[in-house]
């Protein structure tokens, strides 16, 4: 088991009447690459600021290394900041930019010069250190911030949605290079975004946070596959929910009635409700499978008619109108084959089904109860 190299400790910051972080407990652990994931104004750059130091807690404490940090200024914490828009000095060439932090380190202007040099190869970027920081593109100027951050070997990296302005291609190309810089230096990386997609990518474990609160921590096909509440499960990807009542539960099976998909049946090891109670449902779109011919009727069996489709290059989604329900059930096809024409046909009857190892069984409501592993 890694030690913990960051103990966040009942940590509450408020301005005025607005809390925006609230009680936060948890501990990133040596090495890890550890995100904090949720929708714009929840709370994670500024519990991300707490970390580093510019910003002090209301409550609660911080710990680095198993030292008490909450009051120690930015400058003297064993950490290094990324920030979204790199503060790269326009004055200063890629070189001067990355030496800029170690200017005070005690260091010859030789010593210097071969660590930098030493940086520039890290980040695939040998030669550039005598170029301008307007002659750099946005992917060049991201990894002279990182040089800059991480010359002073830092015990926690901090990333402040680091690659937010960068394009969409650019951006997957980046995730991968960071992954793999992480995992080579072996430094703590915390890392803060809204993007999903990005988190689930680059991370060993994903904090969920929302409104201030932290409400689920775990890895990311945790997260994905078997989410603890309603709201990590719609946002993080996408899913189709019911609403359903608990008819019975039997060695590891549920079973229950909807209005909206008839009888259902899952896999779970503990039922969230009692018999006779309300649950939510929650099946993933890639999960569900589409048939043309009729189905026998059983548990987990759906009857629609295709409505509209939208083609995204390596999988289509398609959105099936369900009697008794308002909203359309997505489906996600990946496109196999040269064309999904004949899927396209729109009011054509489908049925629909997913294994019972498939659904997820969610309280009704928010569950205000933090899942941390």
């Amino acid at each position: 088991m890694a030690k913990s190299i960051v103990s966040i400790k009942n940590v509450t910051k408020e301005f005025g009447e607005v809390r925006a972080v609230k009680n936060a407990n948890f501990d990133v652990l040596q090495g890890e690459f550890f995100s904090l994931l949720g929708p714009s104004g929840c709370g994670k750059t500024t519990l991300l600021r707490i970390m580093a130091g510019f910003e002090l807690p209301t409550e609660g404490t911080i710990e680095i290394d198993g030292s008490d940090v909450t009051l120690t200024p930015p400058n003297i914490r064993p950490v290094n900041m990324v920030f979204q828009n790199y503060a790269i000095f326009p004055h200063l060439n890629v070189s001067s930019n990355i030496a800029f932090g170690m200017r005070k380190s005690g260091l010859s202007k030789p010593e210097l010069a071969a660590k930098t040099e030493e940086m520039l190869e890290l980040i695939k970027l040998p030669g550039y250190g005598n170029r301008r920081a307007d002659e750099l593109s946005g992917g060049q100027r991201q990894r002279v911030a990182l040089a800059r951050a991480l010359i002073k070997q830092p015990k926690v990296l901090l990333l402040d949605e680091p690659l937010g302005a960068l394009d969409k291609k650019l951006r997957e190309q980046m995730q991968i290079e960071l992954r793999m810089l992480q995992q080579h230096l072996g430094i703590t990386f915390v890392f803060v975004t809204h993007d999903q997609e990005e988190a689930l990518t680059l991370s060993d474990r994903i904090a969920v946070m929302n409104q201030g609160d932290v409400i689920e921590i775990s890895n990311p096909g945790q997260l994905y596959e078997m989410p603890q509440s309603k709201f990590v499960a719609d946002f993080i990807g996408t899913m189709n929910f019911f609403q359903c009542r608990l008819t019975e539960y039997s060695d590891g099976v549920a079973v229950g009635q909807s209005r909206e998909c008839g009888q259902i049946r899952l896999n779970c090891d503990e039922p969230v409700v009692a018999a006779g109670e309300e649950f939510t449902l929650a099946v993933r779109p890639e999960k569900i499978t589409l048939s043309f011919d009729e189905l026998e009727d059983s548990p987990n069996v759906v009857f629609g008619r295709m409505g509209p489709s939208a083609y995204l290059g390596d999988r289509s989604h398609f959105y099936i109108h369900v009697p008794n329900r308002d909203e359309p059930i997505s489906v996600a096809l990946q496109n196999l084959t040269a064309s999904l024409d004949m899927v396209r046909n729109t009011d054509r009857k489908v049925w629909l089904t997913w294994a019972d190892d498939a659904a997820v069984m969610l309280p009704m409501d928010w569950c205000p109860c933090p899942r941390y592993i």
